[in-house]
């Protein structure tokens, strides 16, 4: 069932990706968010399955849909290459990004084990606190940084189509104007 779960995330990913069409890569977006969501409740953690369908799959897809909608579903450049110095770059910085990123994931005391030894979460404190109550507090002490760059993510995306659109209006003016 993993199997099947994380092909079907990967494909719809590079299909995010890939996709030349917005309004089909949005909705390729949301049938990962959906995977996902579907490995969380896989996992027993019903919380992050939940949030991740509300809110991802349901706010930040409807908001670029809404997006893209509002400044026209035709945004973006053709593409007659992916083989440019720009992707090459950009390929290469996605690399250190996943570098840094599996580093410090590997690096931390909550995800693997050393030593035979593991974090101070325990199921003892989730049955005591809740999961609402420790997820949070993880979230906005230990790690406040994922969760701010996350939130830069998202507004990067939003601001790139913003752009987009801006620039096909541009375009649109200065064709009106030397016809």
């Amino acid at each position: 069932m993993f199997m099947i779960l994380a092909a079907i995330l990967i494909v719809s990913a590079f299909a995010v990706i890939f996709n030349r069409n917005v309004v089909h890569s949005a909705l390729a977006l949301l049938v990962n968010f959906c995977t996902l969501a579907v490995f969380y409740f896989a996992l027993n953690a019903q919380f992050l399955a939940i949030v991740q369908i509300l809110i991802y799959a349901g706010a930040i897809v409807v908001l670029f849909l809404f997006v893209v909608m509002l400044l026209g579903a035709e945004l973006g450049e053709q593409v007659t290459t992916w083989l440019t110095a720009r992707n090459a770059a950009l390929v290469a910085l996605g690399f250190v990004l996943l570098t840094i990123v599996g580093s410090a994931v590997f690096e931390n005391q909550y995800v693997f084990v050393r030593d035979g030894k593991t974090g101070t979460l325990t199921e003892q404190a989730v049955q005591e606190f809740g999961q609402v109550q420790v997820i949070g507090s993880f979230l906005f002490t230990d790690y406040i940084l994922p969760f701010h760059l996350v939130a830069v993510l998202l507004s990067v995306g939003v601001v790139g189509i913003l752009w987009l659109g801006q620039q096909q209006k541009r375009k649109k003016v200065e064709g009106s104007v030397n016809d």
